[in-house]
């Protein structure tokens, strides 16, 4: 039934197998090997990227540039209204209401007062805070952070000088 070749046939195949199984597996260790280099020295290899997780964050404040109300003091209202073309799209100075509240007299009145708009209750609880110049700057760095719940989409201005220029134009509104 088996002869001698059938059988020698057979364990060639199953050795050939196992030698190239272990043939692929030097070769995927060679290759996609993480771990610390042994016999290589010991010497740690680096990885492709790492992610900061805020261990290492440095103990001294790191200036963030001019002061705000340096800026403010220089602000330019006619550059303020070309910022200002990035809201447009919700805010009116027209006195009627658009998407967002309109924004004339916007300097200096309490938030979510405009009468007929429905502001999101985050704004609300706010009602009773001004919005003073400073108070504004920090809202338009980032919405969203200062008045967590707001309905407002908007990003923020990263720029103090943009931020600057837009209130200045809008202390100019009656």
């Amino acid at each position: 039934m088996f002869d001698t070749m059938t059988v020698t046939k057979a364990v060639s195949a199953v050795c050939g197998s196992l030698l190239i199984f272990l043939f692929a597996s030097w070769a995927a260790d060679s290759l996609y090997h993480t771990g610390p280099a042994e016999g290589h020295g010991g010497e740690e290899v680096a990885q492709a990227y790492t992610i900061d997780t805020g261990a290492e964050e440095p103990t001294e404040a790191v200036e963030e540039g001019p002061a705000f109300a340096d800026v403010l003091a220089s602000a330019d209202p006619v550059a303020g209204e070309k910022v200002f073309g990035k809201c447009k799209a919700c805010h009116k100075v027209d006195g009627s209401n658009g998407t967002g509240p309109h924004l004339n007299g916007v300097v200096g009145r309490n938030h979510a007062s405009v009468e007929g708009f429905g502001y999101s209750e985050a704004m609300l609880a706010t009602a009773s805070e001004v919005w003073t110049p400073e108070i504004m700057n920090e809202f338009l760095t980032n919405p969203k952070g200062y008045v967590v719940g707001t309905k407002m989409s908007f990003a923020g201005l990263p720029k103090v000088e943009d931020r600057a220029n837009v209130i200045a134009y809008l202390a100019t509104l009656p």
